[in-house]
Formats: C-alpha cells, structure tokens, sequence
C-alpha cells in the first residue's frame, strides 16, 4: 500500500450567519458574511496544492435548509475544482443537514460520494485500497448509536470511518448519534473522522479518533484557531495529523486585570498590553475581540459612567495595534474600592445603598421585565447583539456609577 495524504473537515456550516459587530460597519458585516466560504474556498486551494488524495467532510455542509440556491451553488463550484484536480469528496450529512432538513439540492461533480442515511455502507477507492465508510442523518435529532451500524474493518485495507456525533459528549453541543471511544476502536478502523464538535479534539491515537472542530467559528463562543486536519498514511498506517487553519475571522475573549489600575488612562494602557498579541493574529485574519475588564480598581466609576468612550478608546488602542482587531464587545466587571468608615463623613453612605438596592430581588425582577420589553421592541439583529439580560449586571453598575457621579463624589 503507497503513501497518500487526506484532508479531514467537518462543519462547515456554509450559510451561517456571524454575529458580533455586523451592524457598526458595513464593510466589516461583508468580511464577516462571506467569511466562512471563503474559508472552504481556502481548503479546496490546500487540497489542490497538497496534492491530497481525498477530502472528507464529517456532516454539516450547510447550515441549515438553503434560502435559495446560492449556497448550493456555491458548494457545487469548490467540489468542481477538486473534481477537475482528481479529488473525490467523501461527504456525511449531519444535524443541520440531514436529508429532511435540506429541501433543495443541485447537481455534484461524480468524484462526490454522499452516504445514504438509511444504513452504514462502504466506498472502496480500490488505487489506494482504502475502505471508506460512514452513514448520514435522516433527521435532525437522531438518538441512535450510528456507530454500531457501521460494517467490520475490510482486512488488508486503510478503513476510515466517518461519523457526525457527539460521541461522549459536549457542554457546548446537542448530544446526537451518542457513542463512546470504545465503541468506535471495536470496528477495527484505522482513523475515525468525526464531525459535530467545534473544538478539534483528539479522543485516541490508536486508532485515531479525531474532531477537527469547525472551519471558521461564528461567534464569541467558538473562540481560537479554526480549520482542518491533514492527515498522512503510509503503509497503511496514520503517521501524522497536523492541524492547518482557515478561519478568515476569529473570535477572542481577553480578562484584563485592572487592579493595579488607578485611573482611567492606567486602564487603557493596561488593556493595550493585554491586547498587543493580536496583532501577530490580525494579520492573517479579522480578529474579534470581548475584553472582559475585572478588579478593584479606583478607575471603577469613571470607567462604568463613560461606557461608550471607553468602549471607543478601547477600539482605538485594538486599531492601533492593527487595523483588523475590532472590539466584539466591552463587559466592564470591576469593582469599587470599599471605603473605610472613617474615611465617610456622610451619615449616609450613597454607594451602600445603591449596592442594596441592586442586591434587592424585588428591583431586579422589575428591572429585568422592563429590559426584557425594550428587547422586544429592538430588530432581531440588534437585540441579539445587545444582550440586554446578559448585561444586566453591567447596566445596574452604570447607572450606580452615573448616580455617585452625580452626587459629586460623596461616596469616597
């Protein structure tokens, strides 16, 4: 059996829509729209520039059910380009492709192989000798362990099984097609290509298991690099998997201490440290970060009253470091320092009561009504991006640090 070299996706997601700063820049929302096709764009070109023998895709091609035929389109064009290479596509349907999910369809090239989802079945590339096999999801929900479905390990062949699943599970993921390692290393495969989870993961190395995650993350959730694995076999043995990225934009989460912070302008310069390694990242690929400012700083109030400059300033410094980090979002978590009770001449301590109050069930089950109905009247986009409940806590800390500024600094 020769040497030969496969590329292992899954979770392409074609359709999906980003969310994160879509309605701040137009320019940005296009970038951030056709990111992910340009992200499989990009593993056609590595697949034709490796000179792979074929492409594998673990489930989720799509999103969900086409709006029109312009997905479809575009997806039957990059498999064209691997046909014309000599490339089969081996493909899966997933949850959000299933086959009663997707109403529509267009025309593949030959050299693409979709398995049925009424039963495990095996495709044989007989130049290689490598046996194929997989099975896709009827519906979307599918509680059945697939996997056990799956036919023996053909003798004397490479046997790749191909599989969507949650496998052991995952916090972040719906559990569907649920199986265990041990499942999977009694079919007598040599490599598992699975699909579903967005994070790459190894769950064995004899016999690879793998999940290569997603190829562009869509949101703040599915933070860090993104992509696909190659993987190289020779005589009819795994002997490498390496991760290569695609993601044309990333999401970040950074915490940024300001404990040592004793004013507003020690704050930014403190957030600008933090950041200053995306630079390397941005310039590749968009980078969107969400700071998450902690500590107990005296820079507290001035930095929850100011949000919106803060946030401003905070973008600016990201555009300083390079022109493609943009801040997803600003959560300002820190806290005022507890003044000592000699220190407060007032027989009233302003900042205690507002504390109580923002503890006060009765106040936040009322607060959190009239959010929630100014949501509702806000566009879907917008609402989404906002996440009022979400910033509920954060709101509470601006408004106190409104009031205390308004009182003139009593509370200090």
């Amino acid at each position: 059996m020769s040497g030969f070299s496969f590329i292992h996706a899954a979770d392409l997601h074609l359709g999906s829509p980003l969310s994160g700063l879509a309605t701040r820049d137009a320019e940005l929302a296009r970038r951030l729209a056709t990111a992910g096709r340009q992200a499989f764009e990009d593993l056609v070109t590595q697949a034709i520039e490796r000179r792979v023998a074929f492409v594998v895709v673990a489930g989720d091609i799509y999103d969900g059910d086409w709006a029109d035929n312009t997905i479809g389109l575009f997806f039957a064009r990059q498999v064209a380009r691997l046909d014309r290479a000599g490339i089969p596509t081996i493909l899966v349907r997933g949850n959000h492709d299933a086959e009663s999910v997707i109403t529509r369809s267009i025309t593949l090239p030959p050299s693409v192989h979709v398995f049925p989802a009424a039963r495990a079945d095996t495709l044989r590339l007989e130049s290689l000798r490598v046996a194929v096999h997989g099975r896709s999801f009827q519906a979307r929900a599918v509680e059945e362990n697939l996997s056990l479905t799956y036919p023996a390990a053909l003798p004397g062949w490479f046997n790749l099984g191909v599989l969507h699943t949650s496998c052991t599970g995952h916090a972040a993921h719906e559990t569907y097609a649920p199986c265990s390692v041990a499942d999977l290393t009694a079919r007598g495969y040599d490599y598992w290509a699975l699909g579903h989870i967005h994070e790459y993961a190894e769950l064995s190395k004899d016999p690879w298991i793998v999940f290569p995650g997603n190829i562009q993350g869509r949101s703040v959730r599915e933070c860090g690099a993104k992509g696909a694995v190659l993987v190289e076999v020779a005589d009819g043995r795994v002997t490498g998997v390496s991760r290569f990225p695609l993601d044309r934009a990333r999401f970040e989460q950074f915490t940024v201490d300001l404990s040592d912070a004793a004013d507003t302008s020690a704050a930014l310069e403190t957030v600008e440290k933090a950041l200053r390694p995306l630079a390397e990242v941005a310039a590749q690929r968009l980078v969107l970060v969400r700071v998450h400012l902690t500590g107990t700083t005296p820079a507290h109030d001035a930095l929850s009253a100011d949000r919106d400059n803060v946030t401003a300033e905070i973008q600016a410094t990201a555009h300083r470091l390079h022109e493609d980090i943009w801040l997803e979002r600003l959560k300002i978590e820190t806290r005022r320092p507890r003044a000592p009770v000699e220190a407060s001449g007032a027989a009233i301590d302003p900042a205690a009561l507002l504390a109580d109050l923002d503890r006060d069930p009765d106040f936040r089950s009322r607060a959190k009504a009239a959010l929630a109905e100014i949501g509702a009247r806000m566009p879907a986009t917008a609402a989404a991006e906002a996440d009022l409940e979400a910033e509920f806590d954060a709101l509470c800390a601006e408004a106190e640090a409104l009031i205390l500024g308004r009182l003139g600094g009593r509370h200090c």
